[in-house]
């Protein structure tokens, strides 16, 4: 599985290590992600997945996965989080 988050889309960064004497050597910058368990209210199930703090901070923000899932842009999401977000239209739109 890729080290990227499933609701932000933030990945691997890579940049350099420099040393004292300026030399230069290739690194990567790890996104610092966690495996959650997000509960939402409209579908009324807890769905798993791997996203970073930062997401993490910001569903907290939005008032959960439900408001964050729907101003969420489809680019970002993992296919996992775009079917949340689809059956989430869905029970929002008939209801």
């Amino acid at each position: 599985m890729s080290r990227r988050c499933e609701l932000t889309g933030k990945g691997v960064m890579t940049g350099n290590n420099v040393s004292h004497a300026k030399n230069r050597t290739r690194r990567r910058f790890l996104p610092n992600l966690n495996n959650v368990s997000l509960v939402s209210e409209a579908l009324g199930r807890n769905f798993k997945f791997k996203i970073s703090a930062s997401a993490l901070r910001s569903v907290d923000r939005k008032g959960g996965l439900d408001p964050f899932l729907l101003k969420a842009k489809e680019d970002d999401l993992s296919p996992s989080a775009l079917k949340v977000k689809k059956d989430l239209n869905k029970v929002l739109s008939t209801a």
